[in-house]
């Protein structure tokens, strides 16, 4: 069984997997998103004090928490006990285009050189996590919800605003990728 989930999936199961969780929680009147999250432990912590949009019922929400609570253990587990020890096949042009901006391919998901605390502890590192964490943040809130909840949930509902704000995911990760990181990582 080991085996079985260690080894890479072919990438129609998570088609699939998506779209039987998205039908039992249309089902049952839910709708999907991750940053909703951090508005509930907002709420759980008393930020409802002090701004009325965390005043709300959060016990409505303990299904995502534990939704969120699954993905921080089941990531846990499988970098630290599932890891087939293959590296990751990564296109060559990717490659490529990686070195072109000093970041070397390790073939991990992502490249120990910047996801360490040395790198983190720099200007550059503390620059690009907080004033990235910032916009996620700030975009998550601005757009009513997180990529997750616009192009899983809303699109799958027909929501006009989430195929808006997805395309402007989209068209913000273009303009990040061919232009804010080669200026970053020259």
């Amino acid at each position: 069984m080991i085996d079985l989930i260690s080894q890479p999936w072919p990438w129609y199961f998570s088609g699939l997997a998506i779209t039987v969780v998205m039908m039992l929680l249309v089902y049952f009147g839910k709708s999907f998103g991750f940053s909703s999250n951090l508005r509930t432990l907002c709420t759980i912590a008393g930020a409802g004090k002090w701004n009325s949009f965390f005043n709300f019922e959060w016990k409505s929400q303990r299904w995502n928490l534990l939704f969120l609570a699954g993905s921080v253990i089941g990531g846990f587990i499988s970098s630290h006990w599932l890891q087939s020890g293959t590296p990751l096949n990564l296109s060559e042009a990717t490659i490529t285009d990686l070195q072109k901006m000093h970041i070397q391919f390790d073939g991990q998901i992502v490249p120990a050189q910047l996801f360490n605390w040395q790198f983190l502890l720099t200007v550059k590192g503390l620059f690009i996590f907080l004033g990235g964490g910032f916009l996620i943040g700030f975009g998550s809130r601005y757009a009513g919800g997180c990529t997750s909840g616009h192009a899983i949930s809303g699109l799958s509902n027909l929501q006009m605003p989430s195929l808006i704000a997805v395309i402007g995911f989209f068209i913000g990760g273009l303009i990040t990728t061919h232009f804010i990181y080669p200026l970053l990582f020259q």
